[in-house]
């Protein structure tokens, strides 16, 4: 990816559950429930079956490949696999550096965005674009409560445990280890633009 100068991206036209399953993209978030853990199951359009939900929900990061892929099939968060960071994000990144973002930024984040079970902004609160953090929260399912009960197994109505941001900040890491090999350990000095008004 060339970090130098990345092309401004369209607004996102793109919600959680939609689905391509002509493309193989569905959305595993269930139309009704049928009982208190039922959030997930087979695709809501189409009917396939693809995700061991109990191997998923064991939270187990050695076994991060299979929710990675797991994940990748499912239209919203194979968006977030794909699509190219937007400028401000890499030169967020870039500012932060690996060693920041890692050891810190992405802990904040979780806790701040969805480490509390009262939050008011339930579903608005990770934005599509603007850091690379939101990209790793929608493309694993970190972005809200509602996607972190289905995918991760996570009641949305408590605080989450220590343990439960640690897997979080986990896959997070590994998501950006994945995507961003270009990242420097320290922080850059990268110009702020200036904003003009039109």
């Amino acid at each position: 990816m060339n970090t130098s100068r990345t092309p401004k991206l369209e607004p996102l036209k793109i919600s959680c559950t939609d689905t391509d399953c002509d493309a193989d993209l569905h959305c595993f978030l269930q139309k009704k429930r049928r009982g208190p853990h039922s959030a997930n199951g087979p695709c809501r359009d189409c009917g396939v079956d693809l995700v061991e939900w109990a191997r998923v929900q064991a939270r187990d990061i050695d076994d991060v490949q299979y929710t990675f892929d797991a994940l990748r099939r499912e239209r919203i968060r194979h968006e977030f696999w794909h699509r190219d960071f937007d400028e401000s994000a890499v030169n967020y990144a870039r500012r932060k550096g690996r060693r920041a973002l890692e050891d810190d930024t992405i802990e904040k984040r979780i806790r701040s965005s969805v480490g509390r079970g009262d939050n008011h902004h339930e579903g608005r609160q990770t934005p599509y674009t603007g850091n690379v953090i939101y990209y790793a929260q929608h493309a694993l399912a970190c972005c809200c409560r509602r996607c972190i009960e289905y995918w991760h197994g996570i009641e949305p109505n408590r605080d989450l445990t220590d343990e439960e941001v640690a897997y979080l900040k986990a896959l997070i890491q590994n998501y950006l280890r994945r995507r961003i090999t270009w990242l420097r350990d320290e922080p850059e000095k990268i110009p702020r633009r200036n904003r003009t008004h039109e």
